[in-house]
């Protein structure tokens, strides 16, 4: 089988994708792209990711036996899905009712816990609305989390599949987040099963050596004007 080369960071969204190849013993090659110096603006990234943006993957061996590119790192786990298989139910009921929960992460989990990151993080000023509006926001969405799992073992039903596999990274720092997670017992026992997974163990660590705190430079990539040029 052809080795996919993966476009990546230890990030949320990059820890997605190094797990979910983990998971279907897909042989893949981690590329890093440096987002705090500045890699993702290079020309050849952005050809595979126009928004700049990572993970992205390229697949020698795509659906019609081309190479294909694929960002967005959920529309990245719904083809290694369909790729392998495995993760989400052929059954149409049961594969909307994954797909549902994988968009409420990439539309609300991943953005509004982002932004409390950055506002109880990384902000060059305190702005105390912001820090209690995303933090509020943090609460509410692990409360939503945790009411599914008091009805379901996982997010997406019956069976792991890639909508806890999107979900987990973007949790694993609850505590920046302003959570204490015993106060949500039904994601802590979710929480505390996937983390015990070979697979997600070894997908955690995928170039995680590479990550270091942000210094002024990797924040004005990362967060001010070169964020913003024109390309």
């Amino acid at each position: 089988m052809a080795t996919i080369d993966v476009f990546s960071w230890p990030t949320p969204n990059g820890h997605k994708v190094h797990i979910m190849l983990e998971e279907c013993n897909l042989p893949y090659q981690a590329i890093p792209v440096n987002i705090g110096a500045g890699e993702q603006f290079r020309p050849e990234f952005l050809a595979v990711s126009p928004n700049n943006k990572i993970p992205a993957i390229v697949d020698p061996d795509g659906p019609d036996g081309q190479p294909i590119s694929v960002f967005e790192s959920g529309a990245i786990l719904v083809y290694l899905a369909g790729k392998t298989g495995r993760l989400l139910p052929a059954g149409d009921r049961a594969r909307y009712e994954v797909l549902q929960w994988l968009m409420f992460q990439m539309g609300g989990v991943g953005p509004m816990l982002g932004q409390a990151h950055h506002f109880r993080m990384y902000a060059p000023e305190k702005i105390q609305y912001a820090i209690d509006r995303y933090s509020n926001e943090a609460k509410r969405l692990y409360g939503v989390i945790d009411r599914r799992l008091a009805q379901s073992e996982w997010l997406g039903g019956a069976e792991y599949s890639i909508a806890d596999i999107a979900t987990f990274p973007w949790l694993r720092s609850w505590q920046n987040q302003g959570i204490v997670l015993e106060e949500y017992p039904n994601l802590k026992r979710w929480f505390d099963t996937i983390a015990e997974r070979p697979a997600v163990q070894r997908g955690v660590k995928v170039l995680a050596e590479l990550r270091k705190p942000h210094d002024d430079k990797a924040r004005e990539v990362l967060f001010g004007a070169t964020q913003y040029q024109k390309r």
